[in-house]
């Protein structure tokens, strides 16, 4: 078709319209309106392009109403297919010249798009105009895009009404339908408001007073039926409302095929009844379906396949064949964009099902370990938020290989299957419940405040499960640990229950333990500080403090406990109770202890350069101390120290390290008096020492554990016990030492029963050695009592 052609056809659609040289209309004044809003600029039009002129049927910002056609800024945008687009018009070429450009309104920015009549021609543009250079990104455009659609729409408003000549609409009108069709099927709005833009269309076009539009589907047994997705009638009563409620609600399936409704969709073939009374197809209709007098059904093909059924009911005149053809365009279109929108829907059931087989265990349908985990994760951000518990429990099943080996995989299924089923009931939402893989499940409880919620559950699995003739009995063992006392990831979590659950299979099977948090973080703390002990060593973080011991016969300073202290660089002092237990047992007990005994042995002869006779007691490590190297380590450290000073170093032993391997003990520590030092036993009455062996340790100091002396003065048992191992000392000549004096009444009290050294808070905690030296030459006995 030539250019001449398709003008003149223009020129008659814009015609048709009769808006040219109208009053301005609100409909179209408020879309220009929010164009301006839209784009912050002060001018908005809405054109319509004649042979001649471009004519402003809504133009805020103007005053002109017109301007020739050949110096229309929107000339071009009526002839190309996309908008148009000038960011800056004095650096285009084509429009730097322009008047609008180079005087009033000065434009510098132009954006347009073409306006279709209901016959697909452009017919006019709606442009925004600003006086400042600017661009637009795809968002903005495409809200251009969307305003001129809404012009569009309301061209088309205006529809011829059917007559009885045979024409029964016009081509416009059956564009601009399909135009609609598209659009709604489209533009991503529900589905069932689509088929009602279809189906309104259709019923207005045809001028019927009732219609329904339906997809084809078919049933698991492949049995057609089909699904309405839209229903309307011009004539509503409260019977048909109702079913007009369903349908908008849920939509209608009709199942029947001995119907008007199940002839097309047999046939494949239009159906038309003039007469409905006496149409015997006419039965198995809903009971509130409206009445109808005549009727046509057209089924809906995309390519061969039929794919939905169009039906319209009571029209003024009779229905022929020929508006079903008429119709054709207008069904074609919508074939393919039902199709379009099973195809959509099959791709995203696969993709749930795709999800579902990723997400959840296939065998009994709970989440699989990959879903869990996300769903734990987001139940532990909302615990830490709500300061809630997470009770995380892992299980399972006894002996569930026996029953596989025995009765086969398939009874292990059905095993499976009702312990999960058994899980779903007791572990209500919001708690989860889970599979991790093969007889593992996992329980997420929140707030459980009573224990017997566990029991519970255990008790729920244990029940018996019929299979055939057989009766199967099972159980669970099951581990459990809480958040946020474990506050620990997910996957450690999981972890942490699962060491609970190996302990209660260990511990009989049929039962829960609780992950033993206190050992974990024991372990961790361990970790934590054999990983900074080796450059402690080495960059001499440790040090020594000195706690005074007190003669309480001879009323003085007799000697001083050297007490280890890590001094750290970012944590400050730290006592030895928070480092000494995790170094036992490793290479680092040794190094420590021998870093102990050299910087002793170094103090006493600073002491002795100062003519002070102060005695040192050190600790030693049991597992130092036992080792093979002990005496080795002692001999090198004595190298340097003069006999005489020996005798003032005294290493203190805990009673219960010295049970542990008797005979070497003795011969250890008789390998220490003969390198001349002393030997005291430490933390006395904790252990279970019998009197021979008492006898045969070769210790010359007994220290009283300060447990028994810090509760003496209110606990006569233990101050019986005090008494009696100052009667035993004394009994096998050995010094007796009191650790743990906090008040003068225990003073007193151990004084009076014949104690020889007392130490502890009373006389002064422990100090760096310049300040105990400097307490030591300042001490009264008086300050005491």
């Amino acid at each position: 078709m030539d250019s001449s052609t398709l003008e003149t056809r223009r020129l008659a659609a814009l015609d048709r319209l009769q808006l040219m040289d109208t009053p301005p209309e609100e409909r179209f004044e408020r879309l220009t309106r929010i164009a301006r809003r839209s784009y912050h600029t002060g001018i908005a039009l809405f054109t319509l392009m004649d042979a001649d002129r471009q004519w402003f049927k809504s133009h805020p910002g103007v005053s002109e109403s017109e301007v020739a056609r050949s110096a229309s800024f929107c000339n071009q945008a009526l002839r190309d297919r996309q908008a148009i687009v000038v960011p800056d018009a004095r650096l285009d070429p084509a429009l730097a010249g322009h008047p609008w450009v180079t005087g009033a309104p000065g434009i510098r920015f132009y954006a347009g798009v073409a306006v279709h009549a209901p016959g697909g021609f452009k017919v006019g543009t709606l442009c925004v105009i600003d006086t400042a250079p600017r661009r637009l990104d795809e968002v903005e455009l495409d809200v251009l895009y969307s305003l001129g659609a809404i012009i569009e729409e309301e061209l088309a408003r205006h529809r011829p009404t059917p007559t009885a000549s045979g024409r029964y609409m016009q081509q416009s009108d059956l564009t601009a339908a399909i135009q609609r069709a598209q659009h709604a099927f489209l533009a991503g709005v529900d589905e069932r408001s689509a088929y009602a833009v279809v189906l309104d269309d259709l019923i207005t076009l045809t001028g019927s007073r009732f219609g329904f539009i339906g997809e084809m589907r078919h049933d698991a047994a492949g049995n057609p039926y089909l699904k309405v997705q839209a229903i309307h009638n011009l004539d509503w009563t409260p019977d048909t409302q109702a079913l007009y409620q369903r349908v908008r609600e849920h939509g209608i399936r009709f199942e029947r095929l001995d119907n008007l409704v199940g002839a097309p969709m047999t046939s494949g073939k239009v159906v038309i009844s003039q007469d409905l009374d006496a149409e015997p197809l006419s039965i198995g209709l809903p009971a509130e379906h409206p009445p109808m007098s005549t009727y046509i059904g057209i089924p809906v093909f995309s390519g061969e396949r039929q794919i939905g059924l169009v039906g319209l009911a009571n029209r003024d005149i009779d229905y022929e064949l020929g508006l079903a053809q008429e119709l054709e365009p207008l069904l074609q279109t919508v074939g393919n964009l039902i199709e379009r929108d099973q195809l959509y829907r099959e791709k995203r059931e696969q993709e749930k099902n795709l999800a579902r087989a990723t997400h959840y265990d296939a065998l009994t349908g709970l989440p699989n370990r990959y879903r869990l985990s996300e769903l734990f994760g987001c139940a532990l951000v909302a615990a830490a938020r709500r300061n809630t518990r997470l009770t995380v429990g892992l299980l399972d099943l006894d002996d569930f290989k026996t029953i596989n080996d025995t009765h086969g995989r398939a009874a292990g299924d059905i095993v499976l299957c009702a312990v999960a089923e058994r899980l779903r009931r007791s572990v209500r939402k919001p708690n989860l419940v889970g599979r991790l893989g093969g007889d593992e499940f996992v329980v997420i409880l929140r707030d459980v405040e009573d224990e017997r919620a566990y029991a519970h559950l255990l008790a729920t699995i244990h029940e018996p499960i019929r299979y055939r003739r057989t009766t199967l009995q099972i159980s669970a063992s099951m581990g459990l640990t809480v958040y946020p006392d474990d506050d620990a990831s997910v996957d450690l979590l999981l972890r942490h229950a699962d060491q609970a659950m190996c302990a209660a299979k260990e511990l009989g099977k049929n039962r829960y333990e609780h992950f033993d948090l206190a050992r974990y973080f024991s372990r961790q703390e361990r970790g934590r500080v054999l990983d900074r002990i080796a450059e402690a060593l080495r960059e001499s973080q440790f040090e020594l403090h000195y706690q005074p011991k007190i003669d309480l016969i001879g009323r003085r300073v007799a000697g001083f406990e050297a007490l280890l202290r890590w001094n750290h660089p970012t944590d400050g002092l730290i006592a030895p109770g928070s480092f000494l237990n995790h170094l036992e047992y490793t290479d680092f007990a040794g190094a420590v202890g021998r870093f102990v005994i050299e910087r002793a042995i170094t103090q006493l002869q600073r002491l002795d350069d100062e003519a002070l006779d102060f005695t040192i007691s050190v600790n030693l490590s049991p597992s130092h101390f036992l080792s093979p190297g002990f005496c080795s380590d002692l001999w090198h450290a004595l190298q340097d120290c003069p006999v005489r000073l020996r005798g003032r170093l005294i290493l203190e032993l805990l009673e219960t390290t010295a049970l542990d391997d008797s005979n070497r003990v003795i011969e250890t520590l008789q390998a220490c008096r003969e390198l001349g030092v002393q030997v005291s036993l430490d933390d006395f009455g904790t252990g279970y020492s019998s009197l021979d062996y008492f006898r045969r340790l070769p210790a010359h100091e007994i220290k009283i554990d300060r447990s028994f002396v810090q509760d003496m003065r209110d606990n006569g048992d233990d101050e019986m016990i005090v008494d009696a191992i100052i009667s035993l000392a004394q009994s096998f000549k050995r010094r007796t030492v009191a650790e743990g004096i906090e008040n003068i009444a225990t003073h007193n009290r151990l004084i009076e029963m014949g104690c020889e050294y007392g130490q502890g808070f009373l006389y002064s905690r422990p100090l760096p050695a310049g300040a105990a030296l400097e307490w030591a030459r300042g001490f009264r006995w008086a300050d005491i009592v």
